[in-house]
């Protein structure tokens, strides 16, 4: 499924893909987050952050009638406040695929996958 936006010159399809690859790279830029997390860790069998090309497996997408309510699962660092990392996640993806894209994000769900100790 895809958003489609229509201008005058004709239309736009952006595809959950890529709507993914930027909630994905805009969450992993927050401080605090280690990685984006598996969101079916069971069936794929990932323990493990992924990695940069993996960024849209974090994340889901669900078309609205007017915008899409995206599903973020992340690892914070130890030591960070969760609450306080989340709301900062919810903000850049909602700005980032409004400035980006043109879509408006009607809700950003953000879910704790785990918790990692990072080595100095």
């Amino acid at each position: 499924m895809a958003v489609k936006i229509k201008t005058q010159f004709g239309t736009i399809d952006i595809t959950n893909e890529v709507i993914a690859t930027v909630v994905g790279g805009a969450a992993t830029n927050i401080y605090g987050i280690v990685g984006m997390a598996s969101k079916n860790q069971i069936r794929d069998n990932l323990n493990d952050i992924l990695k940069k090309e993996n960024y849209s497996r974090g994340v889901v997408v669900k078309q609205e009638e007017n915008g899409v309510a995206v599903d973020v699962f992340i690892i914070v660092s130890y030591g960070t406040k969760i609450s306080e990392v989340c709301r900062n996640v919810q903000e850049k993806v909602k700005y980032n695929l409004e400035t980006m894209l043109g879509v408006s994000a009607n809700a950003v769900n953000v879910y704790v996958q785990g918790v990692r100790v990072m080595k100095d």
